[in-house]
């Protein structure tokens, strides 16, 4: 008996593990209305990437801005931006939208 379909098989099943373990990231959507966050706080779960696709819903500009997950990105009326995190650790991360920070806050909770 050849060895060859046994190494053909180890392969493909190399394939199929990298393809789960690529899998895309979780989609969390969010909105920006009358500048505020919604939701304002999330969960998610630590160590696994993450996309906020976050909707600027209001008439003006708005900036999401977090020191504690060092991300920027200003996003225009009208659109929508992704904001990628990677694995994070456990803890409370906060964000803001820069340009109505009395009103547009909120928090990432990573368990």
């Amino acid at each position: 008996m050849s060895k060859f379909p046994a190494v053909v098989f180890a392969m493909l099943m190399g394939s199929v593990v990298t393809t789960v373990a690529h899998a895309a990231p979780q989609t969390i959507d969010m909105v920006i209305k009358d500048h505020k966050f919604n939701p304002a706080e999330i969960t998610i779960p630590a160590n696994t990437p993450v996309v906020l696709q976050v909707k600027n819903a209001d008439h003006a500009v708005e900036e999401f801005d977090s020191h504690d997950l060092r991300r920027e990105k200003i996003i225009a009326p009208g659109m929508t931006a992704k904001i990628k995190l990677d694995g994070l650790a456990p803890g409370v991360y906060s964000f803001m939208g820069e340009f109505h920070s009395s009103t547009a806050q909120g928090k990432v909770h990573v368990k």
